[in-house]
């Protein structure tokens, strides 16, 4: 079994500030005997004033949150999957980008959010991701110590071809980094990462962003582990924080003998 740490964070306009949030994450993950820690969607900078946040988002080589958790990374030992941070291409529009870093500090993966959340709710709030985002065209998937990990971001979870591919790459685990809207999430946050467990007989590690946060927006929170059976092992709720859980590779292969949908799966033509 491999050990795992999940933080739940509330994010906010200043990248100086989210990354101690974060270097101390990692130090406690390490401190717990985490091989691996989990962190949320936009882990750096949470800022829904775009203007105010360009001046705090950098291109890869120069992000400062990025670099600051390679080094923490690197001094504590433990593998980082830095659930995204905003990413300028240098092309006019941001990735919401997901990384992978290795115990040596190294980036071992990278992922473009793929699917962009352009929605008006019933509560009156509305999003447009694809007004900055450039959306993400490749599935990635990468070997940590906890397995096989599939890489998604947030609203990446409502669309379940993504899903299928990573589990015909059999993944042992998918990392599903959030930053969920309340009436959203109450409505289906839940009910989709069991699904999406279920479907790839796989782990769903969910970090999420939570509560109030500096710029005005609520995020719904209660990061999750599930199991590849679809139960909850982990609900960290609605508070800030680390907790840790156990990833089992014997408990994959028993979810697949049981019911064999990965090896029954058949490809579809309409």
């Amino acid at each position: 079994m491999t050990r795992i740490a999940v933080l739940q964070m509330t994010a906010g306009i200043d990248p100086a500030r989210n990354a101690e949030t974060l270097v101390r994450a990692v130090a406690e993950a390490k401190a717990g005997g985490a091989a691996m820690l989990f962190t949320p969607e936009m882990s750096g900078l949470i800022d829904r004033d775009r203007p105010r946040a360009a001046a705090n988002i950098h291109p890869e080589d120069t992000d400062p949150v990025l670099a600051r958790l390679r080094a923490a990374a690197a001094q504590a030992g433990i593998w980082v999957a830095l659930g995204s941070l905003a990413i300028d291409r240098q092309d006019g529009r941001y990735a919401n980008r997901a990384f992978v870093i290795d115990a040596a500090g190294a980036i071992a993966a990278r992922y473009d959010k793929i699917h962009m959340f352009d929605v008006d709710l019933a509560s009156g709030e509305t999003w447009r991701e694809s007004a900055a985002y450039a959306p993400g065209e490749q599935v990635v998937t990468v070997d940590t110590p906890a397995g096989k990990l599939g890489l998604a971001i947030c609203y990446d979870l409502r669309f379940p071809a993504l899903f299928a591919a990573l589990a015909r790459e059999k993944c042992d685990l998918i990392a599903i980094p959030a930053a969920f809207t309340v009436p959203t999430g109450r409505a289906h946050w839940h009910v989709l990462q069991r699904a999406r467990a279920i479907e790839a007989s796989a782990y769903v590690v969910a970090a999420a962003q939570v509560g109030t946060h500096q710029d005005g927006r609520a995020t719904y929170g209660h990061s999750l582990v599930v199991d590849p059976w679809g139960e909850v092992l982990v609900d960290m709720g609605e508070g800030a924080g680390l907790t840790f859980a156990e990833i089992a590779p014997a408990r994959i292969a028993e979810v697949r003998a049981q019911i064999p949908s990965l090896a029954n799966a058949r490809e579809i033509t309409i």
